[in-house]
């Protein structure tokens, strides 16, 4: 069994970085009922809480709102339409060239739309 965590804890160094970590100062903003719940709404999108993403937009961090189950679905519905159209504008090509390649630029359009659902 490892020991080492409670030597570390015993180290003044440690203890103090410890302390300078946690958070103890208060900031105080006014704002209106609807950005306080906008504010909220949009922390609990990203998975943090209210003052996490006020620190992360005050220092200009990037944040990135979680996938709700709903978009998900949204998403694999979308990677199967693509994939159905690219094969439908396959199985068109020889057939009727210009149906084939309306196919193929909607599922082009697909395609461009889920690369920017993953930003």
């Amino acid at each position: 069994m490892c020991h080492c965590h409670d030597i570390l804890a015993l180290r003044p160094e440690v203890a103090k970085a410890k302390k300078e970590k946690m958070k103890r100062e208060y900031i105080q903003i006014r704002c209106s009922i609807y950005e306080k719940k906008l504010l909220k709404r949009r922390a609990a999108r990203a998975g943090i809480s209210l003052s996490e993403y006020l620190r992360s937009t005050a220092f200009e961090r990037t944040i990135v709102e979680r996938i709700t189950p709903e978009q998900l679905e949204y998403y694999r519905m979308l990677v199967q339409y693509k994939n159905n159209f690219a094969r439908i504008s396959s199985m068109f090509k020889k057939r009727d060239p210009k149906l084939a390649k309306t196919v193929e630029d909607l599922a082009e359009e697909i395609r461009n739309h889920l690369k920017n659902f993953k930003k």
